[in-house]
């Protein structure tokens, strides 16, 4: 007979928004287990799966803290109460919370000003007095609430709660009305026939519903390299052209996602269906043609990124790694994927690039048979890369590109190589300048080369990309078993790349760049980070492109605008 063995939530704490998806293990008749869902238009034995969603809501009164989720509010800010801000955003755990807090709160506060009242008076009598960090709060604590509205009539009594059914599907979507109330999954076998439970239902309780976390605002730098009349190049060029914008974005495996590895993270802010969305906000709102995303899993890629950014008219390209890995009891895989704003671009061109193949090939060449194995567990580290050459919709209207076909060559890499590893990561990335070398010469297309390099500034990976050579005396090439990297003036290529991050540091004018000038290394003019966790802050990503037919004009962040440049050639 069909029976229920287990079922969990992969996160205890639900959020407003986040999609709820339990697992449920199932045994069969025949004794197998799986985790399939079985309807009612595939019943098993004449048997299914019913499932129902309850909110809990008890006597007593629960508010959240909309900065730290987990804790239970004891201030209201009484500016967003007349300013009618949505009221989960104005509770706050304790002074010192909302005081940490007022410096992105009071941008709430703004935004409702200027949209309420266009005198300013109501503005001034609203937001008039919040002139320090802790004036504006009612310190009661919050006790005498409105209860939410159920979202069904039906309802059960037990004791001092009340339970609501909010859903009848296997999935559910804690809204704003469960914020602050614990919800009930149950799982039951039904036969079929009868309509009636077979054995006891399946429960598991939930935490507290939170509220999705308010994202802090962005603080986007522009740098701009243009005179009034918008069409001023870096060596003093005047011309009309097209221009485009790209981003570059390791968004952080699911699998990697780990309280092991990010233990100072609450297991809700590392959940799957939080990040999603999130991710998915971020990536749509800087609005790219362009969108090259690395650590993206291939289930992810294809039931979620795929079809979201489908609807922002983005055409999808992918690269999966050359191995799974174990993630729990489940194989999982990630790779590269690019994105092209289909009204922007069309497809002309995909290519793979399989380290391990590369790998395979440079043994059968270089190293003895005895010593192949030894060479191979070296070199193989499944890494990949997706090339892609697009042609613009767009037309520049240069001269010099009357007729032509306006082409670049967009290359999308994680070269996630263990750090001990220098000289395979170094490898690496030769292997796919030299590639990207043939393209260029075959067509003379410009070049984009964008991803996560797991290499600092500084770094012979780096300086392989930025200047087209390395030092051989640069100590990274001091590792080198099986003399892959000699001699070290092989190691080198004819791309005209130009870091995009620090391409601003040539202008040395225009709007931001002296705030800019703060944010980055000045030995390298790289940023003096790209990726910050508890245990490492430092620069790991860029974007790198062909300065003899690409310029930049502004760029924010990982976010890089480009103008398109084409028929120009370094004097």
């Amino acid at each position: 007979m069909l029976s229920v063995l287990r079922v969990h939530l992969p996160s205890d704490i639900p959020i407003v928004g986040c999609e709820l998806l339990p697992y449920v293990l199932l045994r069969h008749p025949d004794n197998t287990v799986s985790s399939e869902d079985v309807c009612e238009s595939s019943p098993i034995e004449g048997h299914i799966l019913r499932y129902k969603w309850y909110r809990i809501q008890s006597d007593k009164k629960v508010t959240i803290c909309s900065i730290h989720p987990s804790e239970q509010a004891t201030l209201q800010c009484l500016g967003c109460v007349k300013a009618k801000i949505p009221i989960t955003k104005s509770y706050h755990c304790s002074p010192k919370c909302f005081s940490d807090a007022w410096q992105h709160h009071r941008v709430l506060h703004e935004r409702a000003a200027s949209a309420v009242n266009e005198n300013g008076n109501e503005e001034e009598e609203i937001f008039g007095r919040f002139t320090n960090a802790t004036a504006g709060v009612n310190n009661t604590t919050l006790s005498a609430l409105q209860a939410a509205t159920p979202l069904h009539p039906i309802a059960l009594k037990n004791g001092g709660e009340t339970w609501f059914e909010v859903g009848y599907a296997k999935t559910y979507t804690p809204t704003a009305d469960d914020i602050g109330h614990v919800l009930k999954f149950e799982c039951v076998v039904i036969d079929l026939e009868t309509k009636t439970p077979i054995g006891n239902p399946n429960t598991i309780l939930t935490a507290r519903v939170i509220p999705a976390p308010t994202p802090s605002p962005r603080r986007l730098i522009s740098i701009s390299n243009l005179d009034g009349s918008g069409n001023l190049d870096l060596d003093g060029r005047f011309s009309s052209m097209g221009s485009f914008t790209v981003l570059s974005y390791n968004i952080l495996s699911d699998s990697c996602a780990t309280s092991d590895l990010y233990s100072y993270c609450p297991s809700w802010a590392l959940s799957w269906p939080y990040r999603r969305q999130n991710l998915l906000r971020e990536i749509v709102g800087y609005q790219a043609d362009i969108v090259c995303l690395q650590e993206v899993q291939d289930d992810h890629f294809e039931e979620f990124f795929a079809p979201e950014l489908d609807k922002h008219g983005y055409q999808a390209l992918y690269k999966r790694k050359t191995a799974e890995v174990i993630n729990g009891s489940i194989l999982t895989i990630d790779g590269c994927a690019t994105f092209f704003r289909r009204d922007r671009f069309s497809h002309v061109k995909k290519y793979e690039v399989e380290f391990n193949k590369a790998a395979q090939s440079l043994t059968d060449a270089l190293v003895p048979i005895a010593q192949k194995k030894t060479a191979l567990n070296r070199l193989v580290k499944d890494n990949v890369a997706l090339i892609v050459v697009l042609e613009a919709k767009f037309s520049n209207h240069g001269v010099d590109t009357l007729g032509k076909r306006q082409l670049v060559c967009v290359a999308n890499t994680h070269v996630n190589v263990h750090q001990d590893l220098k000289d395979v990561k170094l490898w690496q990335v030769h292997t796919l300048l030299k590639g990207l070398e043939k393209i260029a010469a075959s067509a003379n297309i410009p070049m984009l080369v964008c991803g996560d390099f797991s290499s600092v500034p500084g770094s012979a990976p780096h300086a392989l990309l930025a200047i087209g050579k390395v030092d051989p005396l640069h100590p990274d090439l001091a590792v080198d078993p099986l003399g892959i990297l000699r001699p070290a003036s092989k190691l080198t290529h004819a791309l005209p790349l130009v870091s995009a991050y620090s391409s601003f540091a040539r202008i040395g004018v225009g709007l931001g760049y002296d705030q800019q000038k703060r944010r980055v290394d000045p030995a390298t003019n790289e940023p003096l980070f790209t990726n910050c966790t508890r245990d490492f802050i430092g620069t790991l990503d860029y974007i790198f492109y062909s300065a003899d037919s690409l310029t930049t004009l502004i760029h924010y962040r990982q976010a890089m605008v480009i103008k398109w440049n084409f028929g120009v050639t370094n004097k």
